[in-house]
């Protein structure tokens, strides 16, 4: 496309120039309109094509015999208005690109700055926490002599330090939902399925993230891999294990080895990265779990 463009362009500076009819300004009038247009730098690379038709459509009308003028300054006037509307259209469809991009940026940007805005609360959080459960046990300590009131500042304790902790983990989960967000977006690939359990937050790779009987990754689970490795830099800083999953002997720990080489092909440290393969059946909704230590 770009080379049409070139030949196109040269074809409109090598047209001869256009005798104009002394007797009709039409010709004049045409001729300036399509100058104007290669005269903008803005418009001078657009509709190369349609120019040179319309160039082509004027010298035909310029040099037209009497009982062809008519039809010849018809087609004239449309190849030019054909002319400037395609330079319209491109320079909209620039603008378009253009407005998309600074929207992608846009959101990235914004993104970012909420998933930082969710650290800095999930830190606070802890910190307030752990200034809690201190001033707890203080409390705690100075009731020991009286069995009653112990009982009832450990009470107090278990509640406290049981809605502090649950603020705590939803500020993370929200920050972890958001540094998903902005990794699917800055990577432009989704994550694999995610949950929390008492090992960490486990991201599954479905069954199709190999085939069957082979430990190399699908085009999807690539791209997952991305996603992952974005989410992994983003804000997670902790150990990560990966262990992966297949009845036959050894097919499991080369699995886990190729996630391992995708995730620091995208940018993880590989000292991060643990792997282990288990001798088990892979399932049409597990073959492999990538685990964030919490």
């Amino acid at each position: 496309m770009r080379t049409r463009s070139m030949l196109l362009s040269v074809g409109l500076l090598t047209l001869p120039l256009l005798a104009v009819a002394a007797d009709d300004p039409m010709v004049l009038q045409l001729n300036q309109r399509l100058t104007a247009i290669a005269a903008n730098p803005d418009t001078a690379d657009l509709g190369a094509f349609e120019r040179m038709q319309a160039q082509q459509a004027v010298a035909t009308f310029s040099s037209a015999k009497r009982r062809d003028q008519e039809l010849a300054r018809y087609l004239a006037e449309r190849r030019v208005e054909i002319a400037e509307t395609a330079v319209r259209a491109a320079l909209a469809q620039r603008e378009v690109g253009r407005l998309e991009r600074t929207r992608s940026d846009l959101l990235i940007e914004a993104s970012r700055r909420e998933a930082a805005r969710a650290r800095q609360e999930a830190e606070r959080l802890r910190v307030q926490a752990q200034i809690q459960a201190e001033e707890s046990e203080r409390l705690r300590l100075a009731a020991e002599n009286e069995a009653l009131a112990r009982q009832d500042a450990e009470n107090a304790l278990t509640s406290v330090a049981g809605k502090q902790q649950q603020r705590l983990s939803a500020a993370q989960q929200n920050a972890a939902r958001l540094a998903r967000e902005e990794a699917e977006l800055v990577s432009g690939q989704k994550l694999p399925a995610g949950k929390f359990d008492n090992r960490g937050e486990v991201f599954t790779l479905s069954g199709d993230a190999f085939a069957s009987g082979k430990a190399s990754l699908s085009g999807g689970a690539r791209n997952q891999a991305k996603a992952l490795a974005e989410y992994l830099n983003i804000g997670k800083k902790g150990r990560v294990r990966i262990e992966a999953y297949d009845s036959a002997d050894g097919v499991g720990q080369k699995r886990a080895e190729a996630l391992r080489e995708a995730l620091v092909a995208a940018g993880v440290s590989s000292s991060r990265l643990q792997v282990a393969g288990k001798k088990a059946a892979s399932t049409k909704a597990r073959s492999a779990e990538v685990i964030v230590s919490p």
